[in-house]
């Protein structure tokens, strides 16, 4: 293919993408009157709102989409949906404007909007998984992207984009439409002589920042125009009080929304721990709470009564055992745990206790995990100054991002991740993943 072609699949991809919206919002339009009229029955409002006069509300989303280049650029599937629930936000702000400048009262109207962007915020995102999942199965619509990046950073994004399906990219040395460079390792005059070559032969290059532990589309960036420089904004989101009061309140709604079903899986749960070994139903254990002050930490017993005695057994002869807990803070095959423990801990189930400690403020629904005591020499001071001044979580990006893979090190590095770059939406996307986590896990074997 070369860089005409490839070019011409790229803006194909985009109309068809547009097409794809228009129809996805055309038919929410729809549903939002059907599901008017079901509850309503005003047969002759309805009939009325069938033409197509209707139809500048959904060209008026297609921009906003254009506006926030999600044509243009390909995320993946978590910023794209961000964007799309922005722009049909901000298009729900443009309408109810328009209708208050125009005095247009009609209620029946504006509920039916309300309906519509309701509908369109979680429809669309689903039809663009399901026509990119059939689009980029064909190598036609994805973008060949020339990585220049040192060895390890280059394999780490040629993996993401062989992973990351939504993308829609593809590495390719040669015939490329797009140049990603890593700035990571380096040196400026180098770093200034990649972009010049590739601004010749491409208008599409991203650079990776060479500080690349910060989500700069969360930061803010100073423009000082006389000087021709700019500096970027860094802080720690969640050790700021806006944040915090944020978090706390989301937090505390979600949890009141959640606390009957948790009600009654723990029930359900108490009665199956009782049924399959002898012992308490509750195991706490002192953990590291905000201000590295210890608290109860409350988890259900997945252990049998007589465990030590257990592990030592299993230990004598298998010294592999050992050297692996030293790595990971874990046994591959922990002959302490009981059938339903062993359950427990594979869905994470094991951790709904711990909503009696967010109920007490102990702990956050969303944050890094509970460290152990005896772990704190382990974390470090300079780490221990982010980690240990916030509240830990139930779940978290450690719980949703390949847990049982991770070394100790690399749980710090996301947990000092999470505290730094912390937004609304990254708990609400940790928050959904840890129910696909749960559910994925339950169906599993």
């Amino acid at each position: 293919m070369n860089l005409t072609n490839i070019s011409f699949s790229k803006y194909i991809f985009i109309f068809i993408s547009i097409l794809i919206d228009y129809v996805g919002l055309f038919i929410s339009l729809k549903l939002s009157i059907g599901i008017y009229y079901y509850f309503t029955n005003h047969m002759d409002f309805i009939q009325s709102l069938s033409s197509n006069e209707n139809h500048w509300i959904i060209i008026l989303t297609i921009f906003m989409f254009i506006n926030e280049k999600i044509y243009s650029i390909r995320y993946d599937f978590w910023a794209d949906t961000k964007k799309v629930l922005k722009s049909t936000f901000l298009t729900l702000i443009i309408v109810f404007t328009l209708f208050t400048l125009t005095k247009i009262s009609n209620n029946e109207f504006k509920t039916i909007i309300l309906i519509y962007f309701f509908i369109a915020s979680f429809f669309i995102p689903f039809i663009k998984r399901v026509s990119k999942k059939l689009l980029f199965s064909k190598d036609y619509f994805k973008i060949n992207v020339k990585v220049v990046a040192k060895e390890m950073y280059q394999e780490i994004l040629k993996k993401e984009f062989e992973d990351n399906w939504y993308l829609g990219l593809k590495v390719h040395d040669k015939n490329y439409d797009m140049v990603l460079i890593s700035s990571k390792d380096f040196d400026i005059e180098k770093l200034e002589l990649l972009i010049k070559k590739y601004t010749k032969k491409t208008k599409d290059i991203f650079v990776i920042p060479y500080i690349n532990h910060l989500d700069f589309s969360q930061a803010t960036i100073v423009d000082y125009s006389n000087v021709r420089l700019s500096a970027i904004h860094i802080e720690n989101r969640l050790l700021n009080y806006k944040n915090l009061f944020i978090k706390y309140f989301s937090e505390k709604l979600l949890v009141l929304i959640l606390l009957p079903f948790v009600l009654l899986v723990h029930i359900l749960i108490l009665i199956l721990i009782k049924i399959d070994s002898k012992g308490s139903i509750i195991f706490k254990q002192k953990r590291f709470g905000k201000n590295a002050k210890p608290f109860s930490c409350y988890k259900y017993r997945t252990m049998y009564e007589d465990n030590q005695n257990i592990l030592n057994k299993y230990l004598e002869d298998r010294p592999d055992e050992i050297e692996y807990y030293n790595t990971y803070h874990k046994y591959k095959n922990d002959p302490r745990i009981t059938p339903i423990g062993n359950f427990l801990r594979k869905t994470s189930l094991d951790e709904i206790p711990q909503f009696f400690n967010v109920l007490r403020g102990d702990m956050n629904l969303i944050g890094p995990r509970p460290y152990m005591l005896n772990e704190k020499d382990k974390i470090g001071k300079n780490d221990e100054a982010v980690i240990l001044e916030v509240k830990p979580g139930i779940t978290g990006l450690w719980q949703v991002s390949g847990r049982n893979e991770l070394t100790f090190s690399q749980r710090l590095e996301l947990d000092k991740w999470y505290i730094q770059n912390w937004s609304l939406w990254l708990d609400f996307v940790i928050f959904v993943k840890t129910i696909k986590v749960v559910f994925s896990k339950v169906g599993a074997g």
